[in-house]
């Protein structure tokens, strides 16, 4: 088979809802898996008696606490468009000259 390459959008379009919000879930579920991942790795530490244990207990609470809330801002932030490859130019109607020759009126 073939290989498709991707094709190139020339709309200023977003994308649609429903892929932006699968999206963001995705991101979103990524995040707090990383929490997860961040609280098992903590209890690991603590049974273990790691080495600077408060030093870990310290670095992983800041990040159990900012994860959460930046996962909910990004989640519920839009997303930026995308630069596109082609670009607007803004220019100003040409006005219309009068025409040369003779019109007709209905009176």
């Amino acid at each position: 088979m073939a290989r498709r390459e991707k094709a190139t959008s020339i709309t200023d379009a977003t994308m649609s809802l429903e892929e932006e919000r699968r999206y963001r879930t995705i991101r979103y579920v990524v995040m707090m898996s990383i929490r997860a991942m961040l609280v098992i790795a903590l209890g690991v530490l603590v049974m273990a008696e790691a080495p600077l244990l408060w030093l870990w207990l310290v670095i992983g609470v800041i990040g159990m606490a900012l994860l959460p809330w930046l996962a909910v801002l990004l989640a519920n932030d839009r997303l930026a468009r995308k630069p596109g490859v082609f670009t607007r130019h803004q220019r100003r109607a040409r006005t219309l000259e009068a025409p040369e020759h003779r019109m007709i009126d209905s009176e």
